[in-house]
């Protein structure tokens, strides 16, 4: 590796040309929309309607609201109608496909292709035919000791089960050559039904909200002939997506990105993106047209990206899909990122979707907007115009309210692990405090409902010579422009939960990833707020069947005051928060081995077993699993680090040094002036002795890992002992590379990685 190696790919980015593709076009040959086409490669109800006998679809319709079990006559019907649509789209394979608990997606590839015997005249004829049976639709069996079960399977108790999600539509994805592959979306569980996935979970904390949730509303909502009552309710989110995008030359010089997903070493460009003119600029063309391609394969999905844009760092861009009901929009932002790790790779770039890359620049998230909706269309967590009246939004507002404070904790474990840890608390990404955002209009009404008094309307309001607030619209004071609709809130990008209009942005996911265990937790937390909202519901109302206002009001004034201390108006940065956050009882938890340990206390333990989104083993399990995964990521990083230091950095500037001294003996040879070389090699000096003192001291450390790294006491000693020790190897390099000649620093450095696309 050389400097030439860069050269030659910085100068080859720069130059290539964009890929060329083409939208689908109509027998006519014109072009398709994308509503043409969206949802094409998925068998979802329509096609189903369409291919299914009457009575078989009606009967999934059944099993899909509760109703009944999936026999074996529908499941038959249902395989067969799949395998006939999947053939005729040149399938050749399908694959049941889930989320292990290892933060990606697992698949297994299984043919279509069956031999069948028949006999005539006495002897055996084989024929190949393509088969697809109800029962292989409905399940199959990996090898769950292969995968993290956090101690709950061993290798001699090997067997675990796929079965197919009914909720969430197969669906086709390319394959080699122009085939296809028909992709079974599927829960994950071992032979004793312990949940071994992500979504089994989520799954479970679904069915708790709702059915809560929905004897809330029968409770404060009278029976009215001519309006249809509510029969199912769902918690709804879009996860808004980002990522850097680099060429992927550069990305193969660098061992560091290829085996950890970020730089273990360089110092920040002259320029980054202290200008502020990457955010919402012109989209590269390079990039542009990976993101069509990406867009184009999502909508063939049916997964409905809405919005693509750089972000605020250098190569760094977001792509925000509308929103879906929880399940199905986890599955699509998987899919999502899959697709674009595959066409990025056609445009001769790499997609990193590791939280911090790049040190010193902003890292990515995934900003899950969660919401509650009902089967009629109705956001429950919508303020309306006038929130001070609208008691249903403000119960469920409570419950969240009260869902973070009793259990904010919980929710800083969902988004904890090695990679995270290095974006939250700044740059944009929230602290490790979790408290809730409102904004000052639904903190003015909450304030007015615990002091018993009028809402100020104009609390908010601001007067200049330029614009004045009124009401809910903003007067520009030029007479060519509209008014401005302005939301009920503010948005604060300091906190980890703000309140967004008519959602919540819980913005502490890490981009790396799955949405699953934090949207999991979350709904059990409010799940549980609404129980007890509930419970306390039923005992003002007496004997009504329907709860008057004053009795809604009663519980509201309740838990406002209750959950006072979660709200936080202000700046999550300071040092003044994190003093008051004490006082309030907000717990800081700063480094992810601490947050691992919140999912067993007690109260969190007990609510989620409570509810049985979680058996004790389920949970405990994951606890093992993530402080060991956060561990062994360190161990990775730690020796790739080494490796780096030892072959990379370390003779580059043993290089650099040697053709400094021997230009100062050859300057004293002559009797020149040697002063400059000279005060260099000084320089150097204690830089390179100091990177030999980090070198050894890693090394060591490293040993020390290596028999307890299975083990609880892993994820302390690489967290408090391990980090800080590459932290201070670093320093000493990105010192070096700022000192050594360039010819001799072999990794592409931040410059050429920020300017190539």
């Amino acid at each position: 590796m050389s400097q030439q190696a860069r050269i030659n790919v910085v100068s080859g980015g720069v130059s290539r040309v964009p890929r060329i593709i083409e939208f689908p076009k109509d027998n006519a040959g014109r072009q398709q929309v994308i509503s043409d086409f969206f949802g094409s490669n998925v068998f979802g109800t329509k096609e189903m309607s369409e291919r299914l006998p009457k009575p078989v679809y009606k009967s999934f319709c059944e099993q899909l609201k509760g109703g009944q079990t999936l026999d074996k006559i529908t499941a038959d019907a249902i395989a067969h109608a799949a395998k006939v649509w999947a053939l005729e789209r040149n399938a050749t394979h399908f694959t049941h496909w889930f989320q292990p608990l290892n933060g990606t997606t697992a698949e297994k590839h299984d043919s279509f292709l069956a031999l069948k015997t028949t006999f005539a005249n006495g002897l055996p004829e084989v024929t190949a035919i393509e088969a697809f049976s109800g029962s292989e639709l409905l399940q199959s069996e990996p090898d769950a000791s292969s995968f993290p079960s956090g101690g709950m399977r061993t290798t001699f108790e090997a067997r675990g089960y796929t079965v197919w999600d009914t909720k969430s539509p197969m669906f086709l994805q390319e394959g080699p050559h122009g085939t296809m592959i028909l992709y079974i979306p599927s829960v994950f569980i071992s032979y004793n039904g312990e949940a071994l996935d992500e979504k089994s979970v989520l799954l479970r904390s679904s069915s708790v909200i709702s059915k809560v949730a929905l004897e809330i509303l029968r409770l404060i909502e009278p029976i009215k002939e001519d309006v249809p009552r509510t029969k199912e309710i769902y918690t709804t989110l879009g996860t808004e997506q980002e990522y850097f995008l680099i060429d992927r030359g550069l990305y193969a010089l660098r061992p560091d990105l290829k085996t950890c997903g970020r730089t273990l070493i360089s110092g920040l460009p002259a320029r980054h993106q202290q200008l502020e003119d990457h955010y919402f600029g012109k989209i590269p063309s390079r990039v542009l047209a990976a993101m069509s391609e990406v867009e184009l394969e999502c909508a063939k999905l049916g997964v409905p990206i809405k919005t693509r844009h750089n972000e605020v760092a250098p190569c760094q861009f977001e792509a925000a899909p509308q929103f879906e009901e929880a399940m199905l929009a986890v599955d699509h932002n998987l899919l999502t990122m899959d697709i674009m790790h595959r066409v990025a790779h056609k445009y001769k770039l790499k997609c990193l979707f590791h939280e911090k890359p790049f040190k010193g620049v902003n890292g990515s998230g995934k900003h899950c907007n969660w919401s509650i909706a009902t089967d009629r269309g109705e956001n429950l967590l919508n303020p309306s115009s006038t929130p001070e009246t609208n008691y249903r939004f403000l119960i469920f507002l409570v419950a969240v309210l009260k869902a973070v404070l009793d259990h904010g904790d919980l929710l800083r474990a969902g988004v904890a692990s090695a990679s995270n840890d290095h974006r939250l608390g700044a740059q944009e990404a929230p602290p490790g405090i979790i408290s809730v955002f409102l904004g000052s209009e639904l903190t003015e009404v909450l304030n007015a409902i615990e002091e018993g008094r009028p809402v100020n309307k104009h609390v908010a309001g601001t007067e200049t010579t330029q614009m004045r607030v009124e009401g809910t619209t903003l007067d520009l004071k030029v007479a060519t422009l509209p008014k401005l609709n302005r939301d009920l809130t503010d948005r604060n990008r300091t906190s980890p939960f703000a309140f967004t209009g008519n959602k919540f942005e819980f913005r502490a996911v890490g981009s790396k990833q799955s949405a699953a265990f934090p949207v999991t937790i979350l709904n059990s937390a409010v799940a549980s707020a609404l129980m007890e909202i509930k419970d306390d519901l039923k005992k003002q109302m007496g004997d009504k069947e329907t709860a008057s206002d004053e009795d809604m009001l009663a519980i509201i004034r309740k838990y406002i005051t209750l959950t006072k201390n979660v709200r936080f108006e202000g700046d999550n940065y300071t040092e003044e928060w994190v003093q008051e956050a004490a006082k309030r009882g907000l717990v800081n938890i700063t480094k992810s081995p601490e947050a691992f340990k919140r999912l067993l206390t007690p109260k969190n333990a007990e609510m989620l077993t409570r509810l049985g989104v979680f058996s004790m083993a389920e949970l405990e399990c994951r606890y093992h699993i993530m402080s060991e995964t956060y561990a062994k990521e360190i161990v990775i990083e730690a020796q790739t680090l080494l490796g780096l230091l030892l072959q990379h950095v370390l003779p580059a500037a043993f290089s650099y040094r040697r053709e400094l001294s021997e230009s100062a003996a050859f300057l004293k040879q002559i009797g020149a002036e040697a002063a400059p070389e000279l005060k260099w090699l000084a320089q150097l000096a204690p830089i390179i002795s100091g990177l030999q003192e980090a070198v050894e001291e890693l090394d060591h450390l490293l040993v020390e890992a290596q028999p307890i790294l299975e083990s609880e006491p892993a994820a302390d000693h690489a967290c408090y002992k391990m980090a800080p020790a590459m932290e201070k190897a670093r320093s000493y390099a990105d010192q070096l590379e700022r000192l050594v000649a360039d010819k001799y620093w072999p990794l592409p450095k931040y410059h050429e990685l920020f300017s190539t696309l």
